[in-house]
């Protein structure tokens, strides 16, 4: 009995690890135009370098986004300019937080952790693939590459969100 839950265990470690091999978004999908907490989850560092810097470059059409702090890294936004500027609680907002760099941290290879961003995802359904730039003592890995159908996997693919379109509102049914 015991043997067999510890066989188990160890498939639980081993397997995770090699799901962990980029870096993922633990929400895969999004209602179109709503607010979305997007989880980087970061599983492992460059070739077993630690990861010193994480940067996530926002799609256009991803707005009022809010990075979450985490203690011991330095946070830096850059915005940029928006060709079509949208109301926001009524007032006019004419630029957007478009990439987020969290530097200066050491994330073991051996740990895993977890970089958040909560932001409105567009209003049009369909995949959107964010670039994350992993930067590690020695080396990095810029996860931009999208996969293409029929083709060999990419070695440091983009994370992947599915926007999916919002739910018709109900309200046509008879309530008895």
């Amino acid at each position: 009995m015991l043997k067999k839950f510890a066989t188990a265990l160890l498939c639980t470690a081993a397997c995770l690890s090699n799901a962990q091999a980029h870096i993922t978004l633990e929400q895969k999908s999004a209602v179109s135009g709503t607010s979305y907490k997007s989880i980087f989850r970061v599983g492992h560092g460059c070739d077993g370098s630690p990861t010193t810097n994480i940067t996530v470059f926002l799609p256009e059409g991803f707005v009022g986004a809010k990075p979450m702090p985490k203690a011991g890294w330095k946070l830096d936004i850059k915005t940029e300019k928006l060709d079509k500027p949208y109301l926001s609680h009524g007032k006019p907002v004419s630029e957007r937080a478009a990439q987020f760099s969290w530097s200066g941290g050491r994330l073991l290879d051996a740990e895993y952790d977890e970089f958040v961003i909560a932001v409105t995802v567009p209003e049009s359904a369909g995949k959107r693939w964010i670039r994350v730039l992993q930067q590690c003592e020695k080396g990095q890995n810029d996860w931009a590459e999208i996969p293409v159908e029929g083709q060999e996997k990419p070695r440091f693919p983009a994370a992947l969100l599915d926007i999916v379109p919002a739910a018709p509102v109900a309200g046509h049914e008879h309530h008895h």
